[in-house]
């Protein structure tokens, strides 16, 4: 996944406290496609579609917030899989996940921290940059090093939506080999889903072999920012579209706030997640 990217209010914790960090620039706005775009400064159709869906979601809005915080509770096949409260910069730059288990994961910027120490470090950085960046992606659909092309629409259920093909320069996040496959809603504009694959710990052949989407759902408007409350997650195939449901995520709780720094610095008894 991206980085993710490629996930507060600060929880406590006896043996996590904090040491600052210089604090990451915003990202500047790159518009491009694989082929280019139709010359004279003039934006393309394919990222004019992205552009559309970030407006629809009002990130003009999203911009003007420092940090977001949400809770999710996250099952596939029926167990869980992540139960806890994500907190980032509306950058990205910044991202912590305070995990009911008690365990802390935090990226300050440079490096992934898991605390504490002798905590499971399985799919710890995976899991520190997916989910914030699937909340994340309707603002995120026009960073630097994106580029995009325009698929055929998708008629589900009798309604239409656009899609458009998202993929990443090489030096973007853990895997820049990934791909999605955007849903545009067509009435609302917004964002209706996402298809995807995981390269991250794999390779880019074999993830192909596996893609899957996410579909968001019951959509609240949060200080003026539409947001999905629920995520479901499917099999998907280029043929047969998103299929059945393997996994669902309720997302709540979401605040927009000032986050102060330290919230993102790496905590005392944590470790370094490489990989």
């Amino acid at each position: 996944m991206k980085k993710f990217f490629l996930a507060i209010v600060v929880l406590t914790s006896l043996s996590c406290n904090q040491n600052q960090k210089k604090e990451a620039p915003s990202n500047d706005i790159i518009m491009s496609e694989p082929d280019g775009g139709i010359g004279d400064g003039a934006v393309s159709p394919a990222v004019a579609f992205a552009q559309d869906i970030e407006q629809a979601h009002n990130k003009e809005q999203w911009n003007t917030q420092r940090a977001v915080s949400f809770n999710i509770d996250l099952s596939f096949g029926g167990k869980k899989q992540l139960k806890g409260k994500i907190t980032s910069l509306t950058n990205s730059s910044r991202i912590r996940i305070d995990q009911e288990d008690g365990t802390i994961l935090v990226y300050d910027g440079e490096g992934v921290y898991l605390c504490p120490k002798d905590a499971d470090s399985n799919r710890a950085r995976f899991n520190m940059f997916t989910w914030q960046y699937f909340f994340a992606l309707p603002f995120k659909l026009t960073d630097p090093g994106t580029n995009w092309e325009i698929m055929e629409p998708s008629v589900i259920d009798k309604d239409t939506f656009y899609r458009g093909k998202l993929t990443f320069d090489d030096t973007i996040g853990d895997a820049p080999d990934d791909w999605y496959v955007v849903y545009q809603e067509a009435n609302s504009r917004l964002l209706h889903a996402a298809a995807y694959i995981v390269t991250f710990g794999s390779n880019k052949e074999k993830a192909e072999k596996n893609p899957h989407a996410i579909v968001y759902r019951d959509y609240k408007v949060i200080d003026g920012i539409p947001v999905a409350t629920k995520w479901t997650f499917h099999n998907w195939s280029m043929d047969e579209g998103i299929q059945d449901q393997i996994g669902e995520a309720s997302i709540s709780d979401i605040i927009f706030f000032n986050a102060k720094s330290e919230l993102f610095d790496r905590p005392e008894n944590s470790k370094s997640i490489e990989k």
